[in-house]
């Protein structure tokens, strides 16, 4: 099939009224989700995808990319608003844009906030659909041993980058490794830690250890702090961004979506790195480096530019290695194969219409952030003033439902809740929970491609090194750890951790 026969069977995919309509319910549950502070576009994007199950494949794709792309953007409006950013990815947005809320220019601010993120969303796109497709076609010449060595190296860079500290990611990728052992050993059929109890010999349900360690902890930190934020809402003011406000921020917008775009494609970085670096990278060159910290409507579209930049960018190693680049691809990997579907080099071989649809979708959702966006500004500001005596229990029903919807099974819900209290537990003692879960998700194909490796080689571990691109991933792996140690102890001499966790 040619470039031409693939766009046009992705637009067939694309070009029907549900998958439009899935994409845009996805925007707005992703901007309200994003809006209300004690969410988060995480938070967002697992209380959807169980009610994508009985979905056809696309329209449940791009739903959930829909909500990740709305929930990155509508962290900002509490962080201009209200001083508390509805995703992390937006902290760095709350540095010029409160202080413009506050001279009573929120509408000025909020607005360039949109502009940014959709050109930056835009630019991040474009590079998912030139690079994945080329990345796709090297890891094409990847076999077990290769698969092994670049899972490897993508766990060590998501336990090192994604925690405070070099022992408390590694402890959490390492739970998460342990907690994907149990089940049936899918070689000799043996039972592994399921103590006999036949709800665990299909190992933990993806969807409870998920909504268990995302969801969960962030309602018992809402109960325990039921008096929700402590600022009040601006209102919008007179004051709109102009073309003029957009073209003088332009440099910083591209520099931003840049930057996101390259961290983006690494796993692990997530967007406030990004969002914070384009922010100083802004600050730096800018004319009005000055301002920066005072309401500079330069520095609101650096960061959300930054930001946003990761989103497109996320998907590249997603959908080419079928390695996920944050916490909510490692949540969209889980749609893919509760459909059927396994990203990697060799869907672009075998489900190349699927492919070139979500290319469609995801620069459609460009635009559709930018129309909805802009509404979103006038009407769903009130959002985050949303009472958590509401938002408590409404989150609690969606999260019971969602985990006991997938196999009708309460032994699911028990799951979630265990997983609950152990994320919560791990927020409590600040070991972040993302390498958890991408470990619990890497962890068979870890093993899978480690036991295909050995069985290719009669048990030699001498595969393992076998040509160029192992040797990359190991070198890749042994500097990664060894910056990883030198921040470690760099942070311990400064007596404050220099690495903040993503989630």
């Amino acid at each position: 099939m040619n470039a031409i026969d693939s766009v046009m069977a992705g637009l067939a995919l694309v070009g029907n009224l549900q998958a439009v309509m899935s994409l845009a319910i996805g925007v707005v549950v992703g901007v309200i989700g994003g809006a209300i502070p004690g969410m988060s576009a995480t938070m967002a994007v697992a209380l959807t995808l169980p009610f994508t199950f009985a979905m056809p494949t696309i329209p449940a794709l791009l739903l959930l990319l829909g909500v990740y792309k709305g929930g990155i953007f509508g962290g900002s409006i509490p962080a201009i608003l209200i001083k508390t950013p509805g995703t992390p990815a937006s902290s760095a947005t709350i540095l010029d844009g409160y202080p413009m809320a506050e001279r009573g220019e929120a509408g000025r601010a909020l607005g360039m906030a949109l502009w940014a993120s959709c050109t930056a969303d835009l630019i991040s796109n474009l590079a998912l659909v030139l690079f994945a497709g080329w990345l796709a076609s090297f890891a094409m010449n990847f076999g077990p041993p290769e698969f092994f060595t670049l899972i490897l190296f993508s766990l060590t860079i998501i336990a090192g980058v994604s925690g405070e500290s070099l022992l408390r990611g590694a402890l959490s990728a390492l739970l998460g490794l342990l907690l994907a052992t149990i089940g049936l050993d899918l070689v000799y059929g043996t039972n592994r830690f399921t103590f006999g109890d036949p709800n665990m010999m299909g190992g933990l349900n993806f969807i409870a250890v998920l909504i268990g360690l995302f969801a969960i902890p962030e309602v018992l930190a809402m109960v325990l702090n039921p008096t929700g934020h402590l600022g009040k809402a601006r209102s919008l003011g007179k004051n709109w961004v102009t073309f003029a406000d957009y073209r003088r921020s332009f440099r910083s917008i591209v520099r931003g979506s840049v930057i996101g775009v390259v961290l983006g494609s690494i796993p692990g970085i997530g967007a406030a790195p990004s969002a914070f670096l384009s922010y100083s990278e802004a600050r730096r060159t800018s004319k009005n480096k000055d301002n920066f910290g005072k309401g500079e409507v330069e520095g609101v579209a650096a960061a959300e530019a930054g930001n946003n930049g990761v989103a497109g960018a996320t998907l590249i190693p997603l959908l080419a290695l079928g390695v996920p680049g944050d916490v909510i691809t490692a949540i969209i990997i889980g749609a893919f194969m509760v459909h059927g579907l396994q990203p990697g080099p060799m869907m672009f071989v075998t489900n190349i219409d699927i492919i070139y649809g979500l290319f469609i979708g995801l620069i459609l959702s460009s635009f559709l952030l930018f129309v909805i966006g802009s509404a979103a500004i006038k009407g769903f500001k009130y959002v985050a003033d949303i009472p958590r005596r509401l938002l408590i229990p409404g989150v609690l029903i969606l999260c019971i439902y969602g985990v006991f919807a997938v196999n009708n099974n309460l032994f699911d819900v028990g799951v979630m809740f265990v997983m609950g209290w152990l994320g919560f537990l791990m927020m409590r003692y600040h070991v972040p929970a993302s390498p958890f879960l991408i470990a619990f998700i890497l962890g068979p194909l870890l093993e899978d491609n480690f036991r295909q490796a050995m069985l290719m080689s009669g048990g030699s571990p001498a595969i393992l090194v076998r040509g160029p691109i192992t040797w990359f991933f190991w070198a890749l792996t042994a500097i990664t750890l060894v910056a990883i140690i030198r921040a470690g102890f760099r942070a311990v001499q400064n007596g404050s951790p220099k690495i903040r966790p993503q989630q």
